[in-house]
């Protein structure tokens, strides 16, 4: 059967279609350097903008079996900030639906971010079900992850599955029979890869502060589940009840901010530079904001005396995200290079090497992975 790659990325359908003997006869990317990428996989080279192609060259789309589409998820992700169809990128389905309804392929498969059925109390899928089965289809839907199969990394996306000829021929049962619970990640993993990017100078040395700090807590101490802020060691500025930026210059001038610095003599603007970048804000904190403030506080009180040195080394870090560790390895062994590391927006995270993180739609992230001998 002839099919065609809507909103196409790496060709992540065409990879599996094209495996079942399909035959891939149109293709749309937005980004330029995924359509190169597309070119270079599969020898063929996919439009640009599909809402162009809609309005003005419908019909140099050409008949197909299969209409597969990864439309964009952003709008409905919870990651994101929901705005659904409010956002230009969440009217990217109708793109589709045109498709559909010139062209009446006789199925369609289409995927995006499992959240996009209770988006909007449910009025997002309602208008996409009904879009849909207006144009003739019966359409079944499931959410699966890569974990489902054998493949170390959680990512829970839906699929839809739609068919002018009914779906009694279909059944995700038939899937779900291939799932497996044996997942080995160094199946996926070169332990001595020819290509390779090696982690920039200031990243290691970053990494290896860390362990340091690490290194002086003692080890009848459990390190923290929760993210370790170090911008909040040493800090007293209020956030309970209230909110700094709220505070007169003099009035705040009586606290500390980050790693303990004292705001006194400061005016507003340089208090608010020597604030974390989240405590500069207009309105109260959240209870999850507050939580994690408390504890970081709480955990420098109890170890100051063993890492205060190199809490100080930390604090000369101009990315604040540097100055943050989330340690999500339990009781597992205090040596980093043991596990898989994240330099994330939110702070450097430490994984188990047993799922691969998912990269979001960021610049920020840098991943690492080394694995113990």
């Amino acid at each position: 059967m002839k099919f065609i790659d809507l909103f196409a990325g790496l060709g992540g359908f065409h990879k599996a279609l094209h495996e079942l003997g399909h035959e891939c006869v149109f293709a749309s990317e937005l980004d330029p350097t995924l359509r190169n990428i597309y070119q270079e996989n599969w020898e063929i080279e996919p439009k640009g903008d599909i809402k162009k192609v809609v309005e003005k060259e419908l019909n140099t789309i050409p008949p197909h079996d299969i209409l597969c589409a990864g439309f964009p998820c952003q709008p409905f992700s919870k990651a994101g900030k929901q705005l659904g169809r409010d956002d230009d990128r969440g009217t990217l389905f109708d793109e589709i639906v045109k498709i559909l309804k010139h062209r009446k392929p006789k199925f369609f498969i289409l995927e995006n971010v499992p959240f996009i059925r209770q988006h909007d109390n449910e009025e997002t899928w309602k208008y996409m079900h009904k879009q849909l089965t207006d144009l003739g289809y019966e359409v079944e839907h499931e959410v699966y992850s890569p974990q489902d199969f054998g493949i170390p990394q959680h990512r829970k996306r839906i699929f839809i599955v739609g068919s002018l000829i009914g779906l009694k021929h279909f059944s995700f049962k038939k899937i779900d029979e291939q799932k497996t619970s044996l997942i080995d990640i160094h199946q996926f993993i070169e332990e001595k890869p020819k290509l390779f990017k090696e982690l920039p100078k200031s990243n290691q040395e970053c990494l290896k502060l860390w362990q340091k700090f690490i290194d002086q807590i003692p080890k009848e101490t459990k390190l923290p589940g929760f993210p370790i802020w170090g911008m909040e060691f040493g800090a007293t500025y209020p956030y309970e009840t209230s909110y700094p930026l709220k505070l007169s210059a003099a009035d705040l001038g009586e606290f500390k901010g980050n790693f303990g610095i004292s705001l006194k003599g400061m005016t507003k603007d340089e208090q608010r530079v020597n604030l974390p970048s989240y405590a500069r804000v207009d309105k109260a904190f959240p209870d999850w904001k507050r939580s994690y403030i408390k504890q970081s506080r709480a955990f420098y009180q109890d170890n100051k005396k063993h890492v205060q040195d190199v809490v100080k080394e930390i604090s000369n870090y101009d990315s604040q995200s540097w100055q943050k560790l989330e340690w999500n390895v339990g009781n597992g062994k205090r040596k980093l290079d043991n596990y898989i590391l994240q330099f994330r927006a939110s702070g450097i995270r430490v994984k188990k090497v047993d799922f691969f993180p998912s990269l979001v739609c960021t610049n920020t992230q840098i991943n690492n992975l080394k694995l113990a001998a």
